[in-house]
């Protein structure tokens, strides 16, 4: 009600108000509101402040192509699919690992460690062996910091080994993932396969590549590395001889160090001496201002002498647990039980004993247990919100009191968001004391994928109800078909593989090799898995309708080609690529960026094919496309310089590849230096453009440029008030300065259109993108991409009011722009001109519709051949108009024509058929069942 309701709340608020990094939301009214402003605030702080969202590309951009401005994010290595789930799980590994104050005597290891980074080549990788808990990861941690302060051109890349089975343990993942940091600092972005053996062989060509190129050391880290299944195998690189200044240093139990490893130099972490012990414990009592009495310190230090009980993480738990019963307790009581445990799984059991005595009923007791064995059934933990929801009757404020103890007591930790066990033992002791027999860990796999099977229902529901792309989410797509694979569910697994967004899932954030081993472990071969996955996309094809879902639909196709290009299933993969072409072409723009990426796709197949005349073709096409749509510097038109030196070096085009090469390495490193650091420059960015405008004095073009882009940073974050309110001020400084008619009005116009245009005020848009399309069209020339863009948006908004008169002349504009633009018979006009024939036939003029048609035809057939999927969709649009206009056979023919095109484009989708791929560049395509014509919208044709 707008007070404060006490004097703790109030005291807590002034406290809240001194503490720097602190937010406060003073907010009264409703609790749906207010949870919907924190979500807000907490999101905003998210994305600007911890993950720093790139907001570097919309200078002079219009608002009104918002849609084509965000990369897909495997973009951001050119055809690499980058996992930033994976990336932020490393950082906070490396983190929590580093999270201890003592260093444990670790001076002497730290100069063995140096040493060996000196020493002179070759040099086989370095063991840094010890038993469980002896604080392997922390030596590490704490010595990579030490190496980032004092040699900064050192290049380090880590890997921190999570628990057994984990997506951190698996080998495809840790390669890709270290190959990607090695390109990232190359500034080289080359196609990466996705296949484990592949990449195994691909990694130490990069590592030579980058040695080469690096003005200092690059030493590699790999902790915990015998916890990855069949290490030797999949780490086979480690045996081969490395570039001089590459230096691998890898940390491994000794109980189960592969044997061949151990001939390679070792340090060995020692057992914790007396004054180490004592340093530890005293600093887990001062923590607490528990005092231990001399006695009480020799008790501790006899104890803490055998090999089991000296190493660091058995101490840290031993401090931690006298520190937890405090000077109020009895400690000597404490101490007598800790010392009847002589390992650290024993003395987690009387951890978890404690914390169940403090419990205040059976109920928490029982829930404290479902929660500790859920997490330990999972693929890579559970999240609070999927704890609360498995068990309805679980409050917040117990879980919140569950998770602090265990927390505290080192049994949990926080990984992306996830529960999951901070060591190994203590996971081993919630089996133990819980799981021993087998029916139990079933029965809590079973509870999670009930869970999250009904996740994925409703999420389905969700979408289909709303048409909406977001299907199924990582955790999903984590946990479910692994938990099929532990189970032994042959069947269900291959039922949860062919939900297509659940494989799209994997396969974007690249886990490949994780997808595989599914369709192995269900029998499935590379040939029927394709066929299967086909099948499905065609069912699924047949439920999109409207724009949103046929552009969800194109990002399945081209994943699904992907994926088939990585199988070496190159015939198939040309097929799904060819059809997310041309559904973005249709439903987008020939010229969208999107549309870029389809065609840098499907040249990456002709590459691969040998057939190169094909591919650069496409990668040319692409490349124009992406300097229209970015400019001429951008990182997207610097990945397709890279394809096509890489296309020409393959061809023996030594000097053409040269040239394209260094283009595109000023490029990057001009990017780069742009950019400064990725991770927080957009909000440096931003505070730097708010202090310029709170500055701002006479009003200047910079001024005016400077508002517009406080405006677009707004807009992009659904602030619509404050943006509106920056691109007004820009617009009317522009008018005051520059003139009414200026181009840079006519942005300013085309902004605030597409502002007004998103809160659905479609009268003042279309007013706006009036005066702006009356602009560009005396000032620009009659191909601009500015001017295009603007006569297609305002074509759209005709559409949607329903001003379909007006909508015409546009779309004949759209068809002049493009023939300017690329020639009387390019494929894009053939598009703009079946666009205006699908308006045609919405405003009942057939005969008007059909010359269009025919041209487009024409277009088709010269470009791709007669038996190209679109010249097979033109003949059915044909067909239609045919029927209609009462020549029956005129459509009987040309129904039977596209029918023969179809036939022959399946049987190269089954794969029944050699591949058919003429030397112009004819190729075939999955096409849609959903019904005759694509091109022709609300189902009318």
């Amino acid at each position: 009600d707008g007070r404060v309701s006490s004097v703790a709340v109030q005291e807590l608020i002034e406290q809240i108000s001194n503490v720097n990094k602190a937010k406060l939301i003073d907010h009264t009214g409703g609790v749906e509101e207010g949870a919907r402003e924190i979500y807000n605030c907490v999101e905003k702080i998210i994305k600007q402040d911890i993950l720093g969202y790139e907001m570097t590309e919309l200078e002079g951009e219009d608002l009104g192509d918002k849609e084509e401005s965000p990369a897909p994010e495997e973009e951001v290595f050119g055809d690499v699919l980058w996992d930033a789930h994976d990336e932020q799980e490393q950082m906070e590994a490396f983190q929590q690992a580093s999270n201890s104050t003592c260093e444990l005597g670790f001076e002497k290891y730290f100069e063995r460690l140096n040493d060996l980074v000196a020493a002179p080549a070759p040099i086989p990788p370095l063991l840094v062996s010890g038993g469980p808990g002896s604080g392997k990861s922390l030596l590490l941690s704490k010595w990579i910091q030490l190496q980032q302060k004092h040699s900064p051109n050192t290049l380090i890349l880590y890997h921190f080994v999570g628990r057994p089975m984990s997506a951190s343990s698996e080998s495809a993942l840790i390669i890709k993932r270290l190959t990607l940091k090695l390109m990232q600092h190359s500034w080289l972005v080359s196609p990466l396969t996705l296949d484990p053996a592949k990449l195994l062989e691909e990694f130490p060509r990069w590592l030579e590549k980058l040695s080469a190129r690096h003005q200092g050391s690059i030493i590699i880290i790999i902790d915990s590395i015998d916890q990855i299944q069949q290490a030797e195998k999949h780490m086979k690189w480690l045996i081969d001889p490395l570039p001089v200044n590459v230096r691998v240093i890898v940390s491994v139990n000794v109980e189960t160090c592969p044997q061949a490893w151990r001939l390679w130099p070792t340090l060995h972490l020692d057992p914790l001496n007396s004054k180490d012990v004592k340093s530890l414990i005293s600093a887990e009592c001062n923590c607490a201002n528990v005092k231990l009495t001399k006695e009480q310190e020799k008790k501790l230090e006899r104890h803490c002498r055998s090999a089991t009980t000296c190493n660091a993480l058995y101490v840290t738990l031993l401090g931690r647990t006298i520190a937890c019963v405090g000077n109020a307790g009895n400690i000597d009581k404490t101490l007598q039980q800790c010392f009847q445990c002589q390992d650290t799984v024993s003395l987690y059991r009387l951890v978890l004993r404690s914390i169940q005595e403090s419990l205040q009923s059976d109920k928490e007791k029982g829930l404290l247990r479902e929660i500790l064995c859920v997490i330990g059934v999972s693929h890579n933990g559970v999240s609070e919100s999927e704890l609360m929801e498995l068990y309805p009757e679980l409050s917040s404020a117990v879980l919140a009191s569950l998770v602090h103890s265990l927390h505290k007591m080192c049994l949990l930790t926080y990984g992306c968001g996830l529960l999951k066990f901070q060591h190994l033992q203590a996971w081993d002791m919630v089996r133990l004391e819980y799981m021993e027999e087998g029916e139990n860990v079933s029965a809590y796999r079973q509870k999670l994928v009930e869970y999250f099977t009904t996740q994925l229902r409703v999420l389905n529901l969700i979408c289909f109800s709303f048409n909406s792309q977001g299907r199924v989410t990582w955790r999903s797509a984590d946990e479910l078909p692994w938990l099929f694979q532990q189970q032994g569910d042959k069947q269900k697994l291959h039922k949860c593989l062919l939900n297509l967004f659940v494989s799209q899932n994997l396969y974007k954030r690249g886990h490949f090799a994780e997808l595989l081993s599914y369709w192995q472990l269900v029998g499935k071969d590379k040939s029927s898995m394709a066929a299967e996955y086909f099948d499905s996309l065609k069912e699924y094809e047949k439920s999109c309708e409207g724009e949103e879902s046929m552009i969800c639909l194109a990002d399945l196709y081209e994943t699904l080609g992907r994926f088939l290009k990585d199988l070496g299933l190159l015939s198939q993969a040309v097929a799904p690529l060819q059809r997310s072409l041309e559904i973005r072409e249709t439903a987008l723009d020939p010229d969208h960026p999107r549309v870029a990426q389809s065609l840098h796709q499907l040249a990456g197949v002709y590459v691969q094919w040998k057939k190169f005349g094909n591919a650069e073709q496409l990668y040319k096409q692409a490349l124009e496309i992406s300097e229209n749509a970015y400019g001429a510097e951008h990182p997207r038109v610097a990945r397709e310089l890279d394809a096509l030196a890489t296309l020409y070096q393959k061809q023996n085009k030594y000097e053409q590849a040269e040239q394209l090469r260094k283009k595109s390495f000023k490029m990057r490193q001009k990017a780069a230096r742009r950019k400064g650091s990725l991770c927080g420059f957009a909000l440096l960015r931003q505070r730097a453009l708010q202090l310029e405008e709170l500055t701002l004095g006479k009003d200047t073009p910079d001024n005016a440029r400077t508002l517009n882009e406080l405006g677009v940073l707004y807009y992009l974050q659904n602030n619509l008030e404050t943006a509106e309110l920056f691109l007004k001020r820009s617009l009317e400084m522009r008018e005051r300065v520059l003139g009414p008619q200026h181009p840079d009005c006519a942005q300013s116009l085309n902004n605030l259109a597409a502002l007004y245009n998103e809160r659905k005020h479609y009268e003042k848009a279309e007013e706006l993108y009036e005066k702006a399309l009356d602009i560009r069209r005396r000032a620009l020339a009659p191909d601009h991409p500015s001017l295009a863009y603007t006569v297609k948006h305002l074509a759209v908004l005709y559409k949607k009011m329903g001003k379909l008169d007006k909508a015409v002349p546009l779309y004949e504009l759209a068809v002049e722009i493009r023939q300017k633009s690329f020639g009387p018979k390019h494929p894009s006009v053939a598009t703009a001109l079946v666009n205006l024939a699908v308006l045609y036939c919405q405003m009942k003029k057939q005969i008007e519709a059909l010359p269009l048609y025919e041209r487009a035809l024409k277009i088709y057939e010269d470009s791709f051949g007669h038996m190209h999927p679109r010249v097979g969709e033109t003949l059915k649009n044909l067909a239609v108009l045919s029927y209609e206009g009462g020549d029956f056979a005129k459509a009987a023919e040309l129904y039977k024509r596209a029918m023969e095109i179809k036939e022959a484009e399946t049987l190269l989708i089954g794969g029944k058929a050699a591949s058919r791929h003429s030397s112009s560049g004819d190729t075939f395509s999955l096409k849609s069942a959903l019904s005759p014509n694509i091109f022709l919208e609300h189902g009318q044709r």
